[in-house]
């Protein structure tokens, strides 16, 4: 049972490396077509096309009989957190700017920690409680490239309160997966948690379809959309979920600290230039952060 248990925590660990490599794509993909179509529209569309190819797989492997009232429930909760994400920050960027998303996204495994303390019992050794805040400190170090002037003079306003409340309903993501999880295959619970985020982004992005000239928004923007809804969004969230309940959720989103570097790593292999000396130092906190969380163990 050791040894079974083993593999399935090494797997969880592969896979979030995985997906955050794919969730860290989507930063240039997504900037190449933010431009091309309606941000909420282009989120239902990224999920309801995940969803609809998914289905067949789903279908093949386990059926889909629509799941009972109290399934639904479920899915809808983990789906309303990622679409109160989605939603939020889209809207947080009307009135705030990215590097102030970044800084406050940075929060997001410090939140997740706690949501996890309330929700599943979650009490995490010193090391990990040392660790968190060195990775915020890091990616913030790394978001506004030591300039710690820039840092000191960071206002924030109404979008910020707006991106805030979207980060903590992320932080309740990956706790409720494990919180919610009644043992159902994993590709299942993945799907319906798809469906049902359409259904919500539905609701929201369908009076804005009438404004949309369909004939005329470019063809690389349906491929960005056919790229984030399979590896941005289907695998990631399949990763992420199942992981979750495997490795935990703090450890799980602790993953997402990385993002900073490979991003960075992408923007050299395009040709960007080296960032200033004055960065690496959030490197090091972010990776020595990931270490520490990866290796403490949980009570």
């Amino acid at each position: 049972m050791s040894t079974l248990r083993l593999d399935q925590t090494a797997k969880g660990h592969v896979l979030m490396m995985v997906a955050t490599v794919l969730i860290a794509t989507s930063f240039p993909v997504g900037a190449a077509i933010t431009d091309g179509l309606d941000s909420l529209v282009l989120t239902f569309l990224r999920f309801a096309l995940a969803a609809m190819l998914f289905a067949p797989i789903v279908a093949w492997r386990y059926g889909l009989s629509l799941p009972s009232l109290g399934d639904l429930v479920r899915y809808a909760v983990l789906s309303a957190c990622l679409v109160g994400f989605f939603w939020g920050m889209f809207a947080a960027l009307h009135h705030t700017t990215a590097l102030n998303t970044a800084t406050i996204f940075a929060m997001t495994p410090a939140l997740t920690a706690l949501v996890a303390a309330v929700i599943l019992r979650e009490r995490l050794p010193a090391s990990a409680r040392l660790a968190l805040p060195l990775g915020m400190l890091g990616a913030v170090w790394v978001v506004f490239r030591g300039d710690v002037d820039a840092l000191m003079s960071l206002q924030l306003g109404y979008g910020d309160a707006i991106f805030f409340a979207a980060t903590v309903a992320m932080g309740f993501y990956g706790p409720l997966v494990k919180r919610l999880y009644r043992g159902e295959p994993m590709a299942q619970m993945t799907f319906w948690t798809l469906l049902t985020g359409s259904v919500w982004l539905l609701a929201l992005s369908a009076p804005r379809f009438a404004s949309v000239e369909w004939a005329l928004v470019p063809t690389e923007v349906y491929g960005g959309i056919l790229y984030l809804a399979v590896f941005t969004t289907l695998i990631t969230f399949f990763a992420v979920q199942w992981s979750s309940t495997i490795i935990g959720p703090t450890k799980t989103v602790s993953y997402t600290y990385l993002n900073p570097v490979l991003v960075l790593g992408m923007g050299l292999a395009l040709g960007d230039q080296l960032p200033p000396m004055m960065t690496y130092p959030g490197f090091v906190l972010i990776l020595s952060a990931v270490c520490l969380l990866q290796r403490s163990k949980s009570a």
